[in-house]
């Protein structure tokens, strides 16, 4: 056995209702070195970390620190162990503030037992002021974005002062500049001897800060490498077990009249003289940086927050839309970006989470129709490809991307017109983002609209017919899809360059 190995797990094994999890899983991770675990959604990466961090028993096998043999039974016994983990779903109470969250469960008693609050003010100070962050140790969490929220967990794991520190999905909802502090970060925990578990599905930067590389499927370790011995087609191929000919499955579709305009749109110190247009058929991308004010607008279509002023017409009809109710009565539909807060009720059944768009189906007549609602669930289910033990499966324990197909299941049972998608492949696969565009495809060529904000430039050219850009709150620019650059949309974004020509 190398001498090196900080962390070891033999034979793990996990089963749960009607699926095995994790089959025979050996795995080690060096110290002072960055492991990638690799694998589509649901292909048991999240659980075996869950394993690691205490969180879930393993039905057999065994794990090693140090080459010692150790049992975790808890999230606390593992941090006294010197491991801490970044959760892909982000754990967090809105009422709480900034130095609560950091010092949840690990808070500083006096000794009389009392809570050290000007010890803890101080820790987080010193804390924010190291990591650059420019919050208030009294700030609410729910006054802060999800790119804020995820940088504080980040914040919090290297405050323990692990020896192994797994990260899952930690760039997934943060911006470029941010994740280039976070790569920083990951070099000068390597350098103290750091060991580090990344979970990540952006393969390009899977590529730059892996030392070595495990690719999980269906539950069992498929093959482990250093990073100088896979590239990316290889990798997504021994994920998917096949080769994914096109990444983007776009489709030449004849676009109709305009189903959505927009004119006007205005709310104070949010965005302001937001106008656009979507066609039947028509696939129209919202580019632009964190804070551009992209899903602010969404919002505001779709009836969850307020606007000042603006006219929307939907089919040539002017629609005044104050709450969610209206925005689905007159066909319009929203994916949001933070699924576990807006998308799903996390206890609740995968079945139920699926038909609460459209109870009318499932209850009439004065009772429930169970059997219809199963065959309505089934049918979609199969359709998006969602894999759940079993229709009564409590949400909440399946992995990031199926949660966020049975969050789309859950909109087609409207068969709405008009599609708002969010972010709609964070935290997915390669295979599973193959799906959702499919899917966006086959909507679009049914007449629909899909309106799609995004922070992956690359998806945003290989999906869309047209974009539009945003940048402090209003559209800086439109470009057709012959005239599609990356260049192009960042100088929108940044606001280098305005459809008025150059700043």
């Amino acid at each position: 056995m190398e001498e090196n190995i900080k962390l070891r797990v033999s034979q793990i094994e996990k089963s749960f209702p009607g699926v095995k999890a994790l089959d025979k899983i050996d795995f080690a991770v060096k110290k002072g070195s960055v492991h990638v675990l690799c694998g589509e959604n649901g292909a048991g990466k999240s659980t075996l970390m869950k394993i690691i961090n205490g969180i879930y028993q393993p039905d057999s096998g065994q794990i090693y620190i140090d080459e010692k043999p150790v049992k975790i039974n808890s999230p606390i016994q593992a941090r006294n162990l010197g491991i801490s983990m970044i959760f892909q779903e982000l754990n967090y109470i809105p009422e709480m503030t900034v130095e609560e969250n950091i010092f949840l469960g690990n808070l500083p008693v006096n000794r009389f037992g009392k809570v050290n609050w000007k010890e803890v003010r101080q820790r987080t100070k010193e804390l924010l002021k190291t990591e650059n962050l420019p919050y208030s140790p009294t700030t609410l969490l729910k006054d802060l974005t999800v790119s804020d929220i995820q940088m504080l967990e980040i914040t919090k794991a290297i405050s323990y002062k692990s020896d192994i520190i797994i990260m899952d999905e930690p760039t997934s909802a943060i911006t470029l500049k941010e994740a280039e502090k976070l790569f920083v970060k990951i070099g000068e925990l390597k350098a103290r001897g750091v060991s580090i578990i990344y979970i990540s599905h952006k393969l390009d930067e899977i590529f730059r800060i892996a030392d070595e590389i495990t690719v999980l499927r269906d539950g069992t370790v498929v093959e482990s490498h250093s990073r100088e011995e896979l590239d990316i087609e290889t990798v997504i191929s021994l994920m998917v077990g096949r080769k994914l000919t096109n990444t983007y499955p776009k489709e030449q579709i004849e676009i109709g009249e305009d189903l959505l305009q927009v004119e006007n749109l205005n709310c104070a110190n949010v965005y302001h003289d937001i106008s656009f247009h979507a066609r039947k058929g028509e696939i129209v991308g919202f580019a632009g940086l964190v804070g551009a004010g992209r899903t602010e607008v969404m919002r505001s279509l779709f009836g969850l927050d307020p606007r000042d002023s603006g006219t929307i017409r939907v089919r040539g009809k002017e629609v005044n839309i104050k709450n969610v109710g209206q925005s689905i009565e007159n066909g319009m539909v929203m994916l949001s970006e933070d699924r576990r807060r807006y998308g799903i009720v996390p206890m609740r059944s995968v079945e139920e989470n699926t038909t609460l768009s459209h109870l009318k189906k499932v209850f009439y007549g004065f009772r429930h129709h169970r059997k219809v609602e199963q065959s309505i669930v089934s049918d979609i289910f199969k359709k998006l490809k969602v894999k759940t033990p079993a229709l009564d499966t409590v949400i909440a324990s399946l992995s990031g991307g199926n949660q966020q197909k049975v969050v789309l299941a859950k909109w087609m049972i409207r068969d709405p017109d008009i599609l708002i998608l969010d972010e709609p492949t964070r935290g997915i696969d390669v295979g599973a983002k193959f799906e959702i565009y499919k899917l966006m495809t086959d909507l679009a060529r049914e007449g629909k609209v899909i309106i799609m904000v995004s922070s992956e430039l690359p998806e945003l050219i290989g999906m869309c017919d047209r974009i539009y850009v945003m940048a402090k709150g209003t559209i800086t620019g439109e470009i057709a899809r012959e005239d599609f650059s990356q260049e192009l949309i960042m100088k929108y974004a940044t606001g280098t360059l305005t459809s008025n020509g150059v700043k």
